[in-house]
């Protein structure tokens, strides 16, 4: 795709080898090609809402999902999802946390919040990339989105 706005998955990590990672395991599904990876929260939500080095950029192209990491410098997960839901034309990307924290007050927090998913990162390698290619499967491919056009109001 030429389209520089239009995204699929966009990728909140700030550990260069769980990114490196992450990438890896989806490019067997051919779901790399469109994926934004962003070291921490403040660059996602300057994405996500068009501000700082991504002002003028098209914000109606949502990703199909965001998989984030909770635990990052500038701003955190949970404040990139409290952001992302309480916005009209966010609220429905579906967002997987991606972390290594197994805190209650983490899953809990982030359910509240409206979080789709939340995966604890396995340390085993095979798994990582497992549990990883299932996230890609489901919410790049199988899952149905409401939106048209990048459009979330329809």
């Amino acid at each position: 795709m030429t389209d520089r706005n239009f995204v699929e998955i966009l990728l909140v990590e700030d550990n260069k080898s769980d990114a490196e990672l992450t990438l890896m395991a989806l490019e067997d599904f051919h779901l790399s090609n469109q994926i934004v990876w962003l070291k921490n929260g403040k660059e996602a939500l300057d994405f996500l809402f068009g501000r700082g080095e991504y002002e003028g950029r098209d914000t109606l192209q949502v990703p199909k999902i965001i998989l984030l990491d909770l635990k990052m410098p500038k701003v955190d997960g949970i404040e990139v999802l409290r952001a992302v839901r309480s916005d009209p034309k966010t609220k429905f990307i579906p967002v997987t946390v991606l972390t290594s924290s197994k805190e209650d007050k983490d899953i809990v927090e982030t359910y509240q919040l409206g979080v789709n998913s939340y995966i604890v990162k396995p340390v085993d390698f095979d798994q990582f990339v497992k549990a990883v290619k299932d996230v890609g499967y489901y919410w790049g491919i199988l899952n149905q989105h409401p939106r048209k056009n990048g459009n979330t109001d329809s």
